[in-house]
């Protein structure tokens, strides 16, 4: 998004999680950068490292995200919390937080095998942490069509997870565009809007809302019956 000297940003996730930590005032609109595409940004930098070994003594832990942004939430109708590939005590805060769980799976085979351990943490922080969590489904990304290994681990996250969890019809294909995008500091639709990759996301971003939507409206009729 462009703002490359992280290191020297004044106020980032992690300043306002030590906050919390140390039962200071946190005010997390200091955090945020805007970009001119209207996106709202809260950065991290390589300091968010050493804060998650610090998070390990903290109380209540696993709620310190959330916490610090829960504020927020009457500002925006979508925020995205963007997690490391692993399960920490960030990814831990990020599911304590979130409302749904987009999982991104490269088109690789070993990206695939780690679902299993994944929908069980979320399936535990579900039952210990957040009752309203949802997995909103699998998100294939880096598919390079020209190989059949796209198709094979479509089919395999279908064959062992399919009856648990949604696979979006989305695949966002993997294309040099959208590393050049992120170079530019720019999003993929202003860098090219025309491209592959580009339309790849915009359909996903409406499939996602298109399922927020018969969600509110089912949500909705279900509370229509309880009256």
């Amino acid at each position: 998004m462009g703002y490359y000297d992280q290191d020297n940003l004044p106020v980032t996730i992690s300043t306002l999680i030590e906050k919390k930590m140390n039962d200071q005032d946190v005010r997390p609109e200091q955090a945020i950068l805007q970009h001119k595409e209207g996106i709202d940004l809260i950065p991290s930098n390589l300091n968010l490292s050493l804060t998650e070994v610090n998070m390990f003594n903290a109380m209540s832990r696993e709620y310190l995200i959330r916490d610090c942004l829960e504020e927020l939430k009457k500002d925006y109708n979508y925020i995205l919390i963007d997690c490391m590939p692993s399960l920490s005590m960030l990814t831990t805060n990020a599911l304590a937080m979130a409302n749904e769980v987009i999982i991104p799976v490269q088109s690789q085979y070993l990206s695939a095998k780690g679902m299993g351990n994944l929908l069980k943490t979320i399936s535990i922080v579900k039952r210990k942490l957040n009752k309203d969590l949802k997995v909103g489904g699998i998100l294939l990304t880096l598919v390079d069509k020209r190989t059949n290994l796209p198709r094979a681990i479509q089919q395999e996250l279908e064959e062992n997870y399919g009856s648990i969890v949604k696979l979006y019809d989305s695949q966002i294909p993997i294309a040099i565009k959208t590393a050049e995008s992120t170079s530019k500091g720019k999003s993929i639709f202003a860098y090219d809007k025309n491209s592959k990759v580009a339309e790849a996301y915009s359909f996903f971003a409406k499939e996602v809302l298109k399922e927020d939507e018969r969600e509110r409206r089912k949500n909705a009729l279900a509370k229509g019956f309880d009256r």
